[in-house]
């Protein structure tokens, strides 16, 4: 029967079959069956991690961070608070592996707050994903995906511009600058992505 930490107060949940050696871990996450974590790894607070995940030594996750089933989290990675990481996303930190080559020099990726990868997306080690961005399903990202940006396929290109709830927005009148049909808010376009304006 899975039970909480027994630490005092109670601050996160493990599951009995899952193997956790960081003691790193916020308030309020979950860590479900047959998932490893590694120590050295950051976890901040009401994060979830699904059953069969891996996170290696040096792997930060932010607060509200979801993995979902069968991801693999490599040393290099680090992921922003909000993050969502959906089933079998796929992950490396390095762009000519070798076995045994330990000496290898470790990329880093980045995922920005608040955005989002499609399950069986694969990420090419050394990407940022910006802030509130969105992968497709089954994406393969060979490059930086600007912020509140939506891509989708092989290799992932980008197919318009989404709000921070992944509603696709609208162009608006004025060249430049794009509107949520839900909310009204209004977002100009910069260098990096997006830039929501005040409501």
């Amino acid at each position: 029967m899975s039970t909480f930490n027994t630490g005092t107060p109670l601050t996160y949940y493990v599951h009995p079959s899952a193997i956790v050696d960081t003691t790193d871990i916020g308030y309020g996450t979950t860590i479900w069956a047959f998932v490893h974590v590694l120590n050295n790894v950051r976890i901040g607070a009401d994060c979830n991690i699904c059953d069969h995940c891996f996170v290696e030594n040096g792997v930060i996750l932010g607060d509200n961070v979801t993995l979902k089933c069968g991801v693999y989290l490599w040393t290099g990675i680090t992921a922003e608070n909000n993050v969502f990481i959906g089933p079998n996303v796929v992950f490396t930190n390095n762009v000519r592996p070798r076995s045994k080559d330990r000496l290898a020099p470790i990329v880093y990726t980045l995922l920005k707050h608040g955005c989002s990868l499609g399950a069986n997306s694969t990420i090419l080690a050394g990407v940022t994903i910006g802030r509130y961005a969105l992968t497709g399903i089954a994406s393969v990202v060979t490059r930086d995906v600007k912020d509140y940006a939506l891509v989708y396929g092989n290799p992932a290109r980008q197919h318009g511009w989404i709000d921070e709830q992944g509603q696709k927005l609208e162009a608006a009148p004025e060249p430049g600058y794009w509107v949520s049909a839900t909310t009204g808010r209004r977002y100009r376009e910069a260098s990096h992505g997006l830039v929501p304006e005040s409501v």
